[in-house]
């Protein structure tokens, strides 16, 4: 519910860059809109879309990789970083839509996977076809062991030894995913070279920024030390689990490339980089990729998009993390790699009132935010039966393993249409017949929806300074009650989330601005939350 606002302290006011606070809306091409009747989406769909996504309320959109692919990780496999995969369209279909993103205001933001590539790139096929090419030393190769095998001991994140023998070059290379993903060495001069020019042609195509995939895993270990194992009670399902990862990733000659990246984006105004970054030591990388002024944007982690619950403690936490004093953080509850949070955080009774205070959690919290595609319906996680699932992951660690699928399917469009509206042909994925329900067309007309209050809750965070760009100061983070404080200039908001299946109270509110579930005068019902003008 939103009340009657008060004059706010406005954005516009601040003259932040666009970016700072900005509300970006991941977009994964696949699964978002197909104009061809393939059953796969494409550029031209999500173009044709881009008005939904508009009237969301969001300043960018984030597209996932749409470039030449074999796809054997669907589009993080990259065979050419300067092309489109015809699955999805044409650089002329990318063009146009970035014209019309654009003509909305709209921020373009694509992936960049600058950590490995395809075995089918053209690098990797000279790289592999001899010692003696100019391009021997783009990948990592190394010897076998005496004995015949694998370097070291350095771990898949997908399953199995991090190397592959190659019987052209009598070799082993390094792939940290894939073996169809083999790792490129960044630390040669000529690659960053060639990766720097990549950002070059899609800048000058008019893109407004990157998402950098899995950032910290462009560099490695020169001496191939092995790594440690892990200490005992982590959870094992793959053998990558077993280890402490210190030498297959991290290096920290990361960080100079990382300010190499920024003196290209830079040079061409106001544009945005935004890193990815998993593991056990994700927050000093972050800290460290986006320190002074000099490296990236922003970046992000999985402190929420792999949390089974949500709780006061670890919001508190992960704020906390950011001082002021630190880079400008990213927060996604969501993605295209982990499941479904409502899923995993409230999807029982009280699930409906969970998805709007989740959505008005996300548009409080300081920094920039990511909402997923389909996260602003409410969209539960589906169930991929084993015989249709696509993901590598999941396929190889089965049944240990959640498929990414599942937070994949096709977005619904229209409740009443065949494959809900998102291909007039079986989509690549089994829609999810939960998602019926939610489908877009069903939650425009209704003024109490999901879809409804996420356009509220991000008007709220567009139009306040405290909230887009604001400091954050924690009050409480107890066993339900999450109080805290936004603050910016002459406006301060108090923010309170009940994050329990229980009442819990609730201090006097003096001026609510937007409030969510039972809101008494002196309880909050259980997901319940309320936005408090102070001053």
């Amino acid at each position: 519910m939103l009340a009657e606002e008060s004059a706010p302290e406005t954005v516009t006011s601040t003259a932040q860059p666009w970016w700072k606070g900005a509300a970006i809306y991941q977009i994964y091409p696949r699964s978002f809109a197909d104009s061809n009747g393939d059953g796969i989406g494409d550029l031209p769909g999500i173009t044709q879309r881009l008005d939904y996504v508009a009237r969301l309320g969001v300043d960018a959109i984030w597209l996932s990789p749409f470039f030449t692919s074999p796809m054997r990780d669907f589009g993080y496999d990259v065979a050419d970083h300067c092309d489109v995969d015809p699955v999805f369209g044409t650089l002329a279909d990318f063009d146009a839509l970035l014209e019309r993103a654009h003509a909305l205001e709209l921020k373009v933001i694509i992936d960049l996977v600058y950590s490995h590539s395809s075995d089918q790139h053209q690098w990797f096929r000279e790289s592999r076809s001899s010692r003696g090419r100019p391009k021997a030393d783009w990948y990592v190769w190394a010897d076998a062991k005496a004995d015949g095998s694998p370097p070291n001991n350095w771990q898949s994140v997908f399953g199995g030894p991090a190397w592959t023998w190659d019987a052209r070059r009598c070799q082993y290379y390094l792939h940290n995913f894939l073996p169809q993903q083999p790792d490129l060495n960044v630390h040669n001069p000529a690659v960053q070279d060639a990766l720097l020019e990549v950002a070059r042609f899609w800048l000058d195509r008019g893109v407004d920024g990157f998402r950098m995939d899995a950032i910290n895993f462009a560099m490695h270990d020169p001496q191939l030390r092995d790594n440690p194992p892990a200490p005992p009670g982590n959870k094992r399902t793959r053998p990558f689990d077993f280890q402490q990862h210190i030498y297959n990733q991290s290096h920290p000659d990361i960080v100079k490339f990382v300010e190499r990246l920024r003196e290209v984006t830079d040079s061409y105004g106001d544009r945005f980089t935004l890193a990815e970054v998993g593991g056990d030591h994700a927050l000093a990388e972050m800290h460290a990729f986006t320190a002074a002024d000099k490296r990236l944007n922003s970046a992000y982690g999985f402190d929420f998009l792999y949390a089974e619950t949500l709780t006061p403690g670890l919001v508190a936490r992960v704020a906390e993390n950011w001082p002021e004093s630190a880079g400008w953080p990213s927060w996604a509850f969501e993605n295209h790699d982990a499941p479904r949070a409502i899923s995993r955080w409230c999807d029982g009774a009280h699930r409906d009132v969970c998805v709007q205070a989740k959505m008005l959690l996300l548009c409080t919290l300081r920094g920039s935010i990511i909402i997923y595609q389909g996260e602003e319906l409410g969209l539960p996680q589906v169930d991929v039966p084993y015989d249709r699932l696509q993901d590598p992951e999941a396929i190889a660690n089965w049944p240990e393993t959640l498929s990414r699928d599942g937070a994949r399917t096709p977005m619904p469009w229209r409740s009443a249409a065949p494959n809900l509206g998102f291909s007039t042909n079986e989509p690549w994925l089994p829609i999810g017949e939960c998602h019926r329900a939610l489908a877009a067309d069903a939650q425009e007309t209704k003024p109490d929806s999901n879809l409804q209050f996420a356009r509220e809750c991000l008007k709220v965070r567009t139009t306040h300074a405290a909230l887009r760009q604001g400091s954050i100061r924690i009050v409480e983070a107890g066993e339900q009650r999450l109080v805290f404080e936004r603050t910016s200039g002459g406006e301060r908001l108090t923010c309170t989330f009940n994050l329990s299946e229980r009442p819990a109270p609730l201090a006097p509110v003096r001026r609510p601005l937007v409030s969510v579930g039972d809101v008494g005068p002196e309880t909050l019902g259980p997901y319940a939350a309320v936005i408090d003008v102070i001053e």
